[in-house]
């Protein structure tokens, strides 16, 4: 649709053509006496008739009417399209340590290693995140950033998907972790930063504490949610047959429900892959995404265009009245 930002500067349009009406002014003074009448005779069958309109008249007319049109701002409004409003800035601290290959948690009826439990429901509450900017870090020895804050969740997605146990080493630094999400989510909104944090361990290496690492994360406005993964029994086979043994021995509960009440996020405890699903289903709603689209219409302004139009039939009208090659040829 194309229309005026400034419609009523419109109104100079006529502006020249009123000023021509205005009661012309008489001269004042006594008349010019010339010795040569007959000069003047010549030079006045050279004027143009006044009935006639000159060309350059023409030029400045049009240079007066895109000028005009110009100062009014014209502009195309194009088919509304659908923009999603900005959500959360989330960071997902996914535990590659090698006690994520226990295989205690089931999948489709079949025994699965954790972390393919995890890939698995962490796939769906990535594809859901609308609007939101999505990381990824990994940590095992050492924490690592797998891919920067993004609204590709699709190359996020990708990225969990990829992801082996052993990657960043077979220990867990849950610490180093937290304090690399605090330092990819400082200087931003502090309503909207939010880190996940899954392991399915305690603090084993790393230089930096768990505990301060959350007093920290707590004073940078960072809300972390910590899930806890695994088990609390399964069947393996014994020296003696069959025996019952709890695989999450090692899971520091305590340290997970410490870094989430500092922060003000939650402690989750997932032991089968429904539990994470349901765990997954609640942070959506603790962590909305934008509710409603927002709705766009793209601009192209035309202004520009029309006072380069405008600049041209000036210089045209310039070019036939003779003025501008007279200064030329005065300047040579």
């Amino acid at each position: 649709m194309f229309e005026f930002t400034w419609p009523w500067f419109l109104c100079l349009l006529p502006l020249p053509i009123l000023i021509h009406f205005l009661p012309k002014v008489a001269p004042k003074g006594s008349a010019l006496w010339f010795p040569n009448a007959g000069y003047l005779e010549k030079r006045q069958e050279n004027l143009p008739s006044k009935k006639s309109i000159s060309l350059p008249l023409i030029f400045l007319s049009l240079a007066w009417v895109f000028l005009v049109c110009a100062i009014a701002r014209p502009t195309w409004l194009g088919e509304p399209t659908q923009v999603t409003p900005s959500g959360r800035d989330l960071l997902i601290a996914l535990d590659l340590s090698g006690s994520m290959q226990i295989k205690d948690m089931t999948l489709d009826g079949h025994p699965v290693d954790r972390l393919d439990a995890e890939k698995a429901v962490l796939s769906d509450f990535i594809k859901k995140r609308r609007g939101d900017r999505i990381g990824l870090i990994v940590f095992g020895s050492k924490a690592y950033l797998q891919a920067p804050l993004s609204f590709d969740t699709k190359t996020i997605n990708q990225l969990v998907q990829e992801e082996q146990i052993g990657f960043a080493g077979e220990q867990t630094a849950i610490g180093d972790a937290i304090g690399l999400g605090i330092k990819r989510l400082e200087n931003k909104p502090s309503d909207k930063k939010v880190l996940i944090l899954m392991t399915d361990g305690a603090n084993t290496a790393g230089r930096v504490n768990p505990d301060q690492a959350a007093s920290f994360a707590a004073t940078q406005h960072l809300r972390i949610h910590t899930i806890g993964i695994g088990a609390d029994s399964m069947q393996v086979q014994g020296f003696f047959g069959p025996q019952t043994i709890n695989p999450s021995s090692d899971l520091d509960e305590k340290m997970l429900k410490s870094i989430a009440h500092k922060t003000g996020g939650e402690y989750f405890r997932a032991k089968s892959t429904a539990d994470l699903r349901r765990i997954y289903a609640t942070l959506d709603k603790l962590e909305p995404t934008p509710a409603q689209n927002i709705w766009q219409r793209p601009i192209t302004s035309y202004f520009h265009w029309l006072g380069l139009v405008s600049m041209i039939f000036l210089g045209l009208a310039l070019l036939s009245s003779g003025k501008l090659t007279l200064r030329m040829r005065k300047k040579a």
